[in-house]
């Protein structure tokens, strides 16, 4: 068993449905630990310097998600910034709605087993 977790910060617009849904469905994996936040001004958690500082690796729901991390951390320049992958979910699902459970799983589960199996 490996004697760290892969930290992964889950982020969509509003940390409403697409990232708070990700956290949910792996916040009790014992592989990880993960946070989810938003890139927009009035997200229920917006993504922060402390977040990115925290995170193995972060996933963005959408292209504009990861430039917004990109543009606005661009001052950031005393650490190296996690990988940014981009899963290209679009906003259409209601939070925990099954269609976007399974997306979201076919999606990070292999990507969560191979930084597993690389950083482990």
């Amino acid at each position: 068993m490996r004697a760290r977790r892969l930290k992964i910060l889950f982020v969509c617009a509003m940390n409403r449905r697409r990232s708070s849904t990700a956290e949910r469905i792996y916040r009790n994996d014992p592989r990880v630990e993960v946070r989810s936040a938003g890139v927009r001004t009035g997200a229920n958690r917006r993504v922060s310097e402390d977040d990115l500082r925290w995170a193995d690796v972060v996933f963005v729901m959408e292209r504009e998600h990861k430039h917004a991390i990109a543009t606005r951390f661009a001052g950031l320049s005393d650490f190296s910034f996690p990988p940014v992958d981009v899963l290209d979910v679009p906003d259409e699902f209601e939070f925990m709605e099954p269609d976007l459970v399974e997306i979201l799983k076919t999606m990070l589960d292999p990507e969560i087993d191979h930084l597993l199996a690389n950083n482990g």
